[in-house]
């Protein structure tokens, strides 16, 4: 055959360009041993190009679409209907309609076939666009036929397509069609077939979905289908569904609705036998592909026969690991505040400060609490944990410890005990009530950073990555002091101990959040205020307002000494960025771009703060706080020495509220500590980075975050890269970035969802963990991105997750929502020190409460009421 047709034999699984996803996999299922595929053939893309390659509409009405945007809905749908009306009139070139004809006459001419778009953007790894193209079927006759693959070229244009496309960042032009015309098979039963339970995502539970006569009707959402769940060979689950209606092919081509017969609507579709031979069926399809697929199929007189198979890309990747044992991970990006994918080289440097057994996947890391799990002592220290951190979290272990069938409990081994005081609530840490601790950790800790700018500054080549390896042993000796844990733990026992014994003795919720109001030492709170500092520096200089108002890169501070007040404007930026320019969103990463790197990232929260605030604000929220922790403090003593035994109740008390206010501070510390030493490194690699583009090495500096630590290092030392590592990384963070990380999953990849245990909340509250006390009601803000924010004062803020980078705004508003985090997260911490009401860990809190509307955030009792 020519290039025009290809039969489904003859085609390549690099030809994606010709015959598209769909007929690249159709192609490779027919040619696996022992599974039945409806014959059939590819019209390339070959003869779609040559309909429409000399024509000024088609490629002006193209020029058009390439213009717009999402937003664009009403110009999208006219110039789809117009390219649409275009491909349904276009003559098919001659020589496609010979190889056509060739091909039917091979075949049988006046057989029924399904024909069937085959987008060269489809059934991709990071973009599936199922559904996005039609299908016809049951089509008789060659000039039915021919008149379907123009109707599947247009479909190429239909406003779900074209708006999925420009969502996903591809090109119309670079978009083409195959059209697979296969025999039709007339089923007495189909469905679809996932090889990965699609709601759990484990891998080893098969699922199908099956009702009578032809898949449309399931597909189309006519009928409810039978959902069978089958494990290692064994039927697990049957939902047997109420199928009232079917899809029947018509004898004289086309297809028709039929009601099924009453007698039958409430059977099972498949028998338990048609059922465990279909799942080995699958299993043998997904081996051959080599990942979970979505399979749809036909029952033909007692035979199944594969119609389509597609790698199901919606499932989030298996933590790597070395061996087949069953294994237990949680996400560290839920509890470090960061669920995006995180770089290569970002992920290597994490990798080297931590000691936990972490692993990657879908760019991100997990740890393996297996082992944790099966001993009764660390399991009770991280299940306790886990609360403070995120009780989603917590609850997700739970439910599996619970089903008793996967993790197997050791005896209590001594060696895995922690010091008696950590986690306990009841007596005080060995710490002595000194807030000069914390000022001499802090104190150390800066001199050892400036130390190390001085040291880097002479090393280069592998020397550089010696020195860096060398201190990143320094960086874990101070990130793991146990001196410095003592200290946070010790202010968070306390704080515990406070929400307790206040609510027992005085009914009295959440007393700690007040008493933690604007506690000294805390360098990430500090930062907000200080930014409302550089505000009061601008403020009496109209001109350069009006000029940060219009800066678009970041040479902005450059230009500054040209206005009046200039320089102090300058210094006073440049001052907060030497302070805390190695902060940006999703600060874990090192590769992430640095306020330093990027402060034009500042300017929006800077005028934000000139508009929303008089001079002086920063003190004046801070005094605030202050005032507000010690009258509290004041008022629990009073009323503590009121009570039976009430002289030593206020004795105790006021030991514990002396820890918080000493203590709870130093708890953002360490991780401002670790990102500023991860921005020293970055600068000094980055150095590196640019020597290898002046040597033509790398296109860009930016190459190396796609590459690990040791990687960049042997790169330095040969001077050679191998390009295609760096692009496929490229493609794969592209679709990292679009997948949802889990909480826990499994080495099954079975992902386990936690749940808040919450009774008497109104109806239609929106359930999360109260944090920060307090009621706020006003108008939501649904940010996902910090450069994007636009907050006025009053507004409550609604997010994925909050690090430290997004302190500045906190400043501007009156309460918090975010999708993650837990009692002890950054924005729970910083909430409480600015007295914010704030609720976290609301599962998709960013979907369920829309910007603009009007909410009330319950932060002493963790729900939130659009009203």
């Amino acid at each position: 055959m020519s290039s025009l047709v290809l039969g489904f034999q003859e085609v390549e699984n690099t030809q994606l360009l010709l015959v598209g996803g769909k007929g690249v996999h159709l192609a490779e299922l027919s040619k696996i041993q022992g599974i039945n595929v409806p014959e059939g053939f590819c019209v390339t893309t070959v003869g779609f190009r040559k309909a429409i390659e000399q024509n000024e509409t088609y490629h002006a009405l193209l020029d058009r679409l390439a213009m717009l945007t999402v937003e664009d809905r009403e110009q999208i749908g006219e110039i789809s209907r117009k390219l649409r009306q275009f491909l349904l009139e276009v003559e098919i070139p001659s020589s496609v309609v010979t190889a056509v004809t060739h091909s039917l006459s091979q075949l049988g001419d006046e057989d029924a076939y399904a024909v069937r778009s085959s987008a060269t953007a489809e059934d991709l790894p990071y973009a599936s666009f199922a559904g996005q193209q039609d299908t016809y079927l049951n089509i008789i006759g060659k000039e039915a036929i021919l008149l379907h693959i123009k109707k599947c070229w247009a479909s190429l244009f239909t406003e779900r397509a074209v708006i999925y496309r420009i969502k996903n960042g591809f090109d119309h032009r670079e978009v083409s069609l195959s059209v697979i015309v296969q025999r039709m098979v007339f089923p007495q039963a189909s469905g679809i077939l996932f090889t990965a339970d699609p709601i759990t995502s484990n891998r080893k539970v098969l699922s199908i979905d099956a009702s009578f006569g032809l898949g449309e009707a399931l597909v189309s959402g006519l009928v409810s289908a039978d959902c069978y769940k089958v494990r290692e060979n064994q039927i697990v689950e049957k939902r047997i569904a109420s199928k009232k209606l079917a899809v029947w092919p018509r004898k004289n081509g086309g297809t028709e609705t039929q009601t099924i017969d009453p007698s039958q609507q409430n059977t099972q579709t498949l028998t338990d036998q048609q059922i465990l031979q279909l799942a080995r069926i699958g299993r043998q399809i997904e081996a051959y592909f080599g990942c979970p697929q979505d399979i749809e199929w036909c029952l033909v007189d007692n035979a199944f026969y594969m119609v389509q198979s597609r790698a199901i890309t919606t499932l989030f990747p298996i933590p790597e690991a070395s061996d087949q044992e069953y294994r237990v991970y949680i996400s560290v990006g839920h509890q470090q505040m960061m669920t995006d994918p995180i770089k290569p080289l970002g992920l290597s440097f994490y990798l080297l400060t931590t000691p936990a057994p972490m692993r990657k996947a879908g760019g991100r890391l997990f740890v393996d609490v297996t082992h944790q799990l099966s001993s009764p002592v660390s399991r009770n220290i991280l299940i306790n944990a886990m609360g403070q951190h995120d009780p989603l979290m917590k609850d997700a272990l739970m439910n599996i410890m619970e089903r008793g069938d996967f993790i197997t409990s050791l005896a209590n081994d001594n060696k895995t005990v922690p010091s008696p005081t950590r986690g306990k609530t009841n007596m005080l840490p060995q710490i002595e009530n000194n807030p000069s601790i914390v000022s001499e950790l802090i104190k150390q800790r800066q001199t050892s950073i400036e130390e190390l700018k001085q040291n880097i500054k002479t090393k280069s080549g592998s020397y550089l990555f010696d020195f860096i390896l060398e201190d990143i042993q320094e960086l874990k000796r101070i990130l793991f002091d146990p001196q410095s844990s003592t200290v946070f733990m010790t202010a968070m026992n306390a704080s515990t101990w406070i929400n307790e014994k206040m609510n027992e003795w005085l009914g009295e919720k959440s007393a700690a959040d007040t008493l933690s109001q604007s506690a000294p030492n805390n360098i990430t709170s500090e930062m907000g205020l200080a930014l409302l500092d550089v505000a009061d520096v601008i403020r009496p200089y109209p001109n350069i307002i009006d000029y940060l108002q219009h800066v678009k890169d970041d040479t902005f501070l450059d230009q500054l000494v040209k206005f009046d007040g200039g320089r102090e404007a300058r210094k006073a930026i440049y001052d907060f960025l030497n302070k805390y320019g190695m902060r940006c969103s999703g600060e874990i990463d090192m590769t992430k771009t640095r306020w330093s790197e990027k402060p034009t990232t500042l300017v929006p929260m800077i005028l934000a703060n000139i508009n929303n605030f008089e001079p002086n604000e920063g003190h004046r929220k801070y005094e605030q706080g202050r005032l507000e922790a010690l009258k509290k403090e004041q008022e629990l003593i009073e009323r503590l020495k009121k009570l039976p035994d009430g002289e030593q109740k206020a004795k105790e008390t006021k030991a514990r509220i002396d820890l918080i206010r000493n203590f709870i501070g130093y708890r953002e510390y360490p991780k401002y500590f670790m990102v500023n030493r991860y921005f020293i490194y970055k600068q000094a690699l980055l150095k590196e980075a640019q020597q290898l583009v002046q040597a033509g090495v790398i296109h860009e500096k930016e190459d190396i975050y796609y590459l690990t630590f040791e990687e960049l290092r042997d790169v330095v030392s040969t001077k050679k890269v191998d390009d295609q590592i760096i692009n496929k990384r490229k493609d794969e963070y592209k679709l990292y970035e679009k997948l949802t990380p889990p909480r826990v999953i499994t080495s099954h990849g079975e992902i386990i969802a936690g749940k808040y245990k919450r009774e008497n909340l109104p109806a239609h509250a929106i359930a999360g963990l109260p944090v920060s006390f307090g009621v706020i009601e006003g108008r939501a803000r649904v940010i996902l991105n910090m450069e994007e924010a636009n907050l006025e004062g009053g507004d409550i803020l609604v997010t994925t997750f909050t690090d430290p980078s997004w302190t500045p705004l906190f400043v501007s508003i009156k309460g918090l929502v975010t999708e993650v985090g837990g009692l002890m997260t950054h924005g729970a911490v910083i909430a409480r020190e600015y007295g914010l009401p704030a609720v976290v860990g609301v599962e998709h809190a960013t979907k369920l409460i829309k910007d603009g509307q009007r909410i009330r955030v319950h932060g002493t009792d963790g729900y939130i009421e659009i009203v």
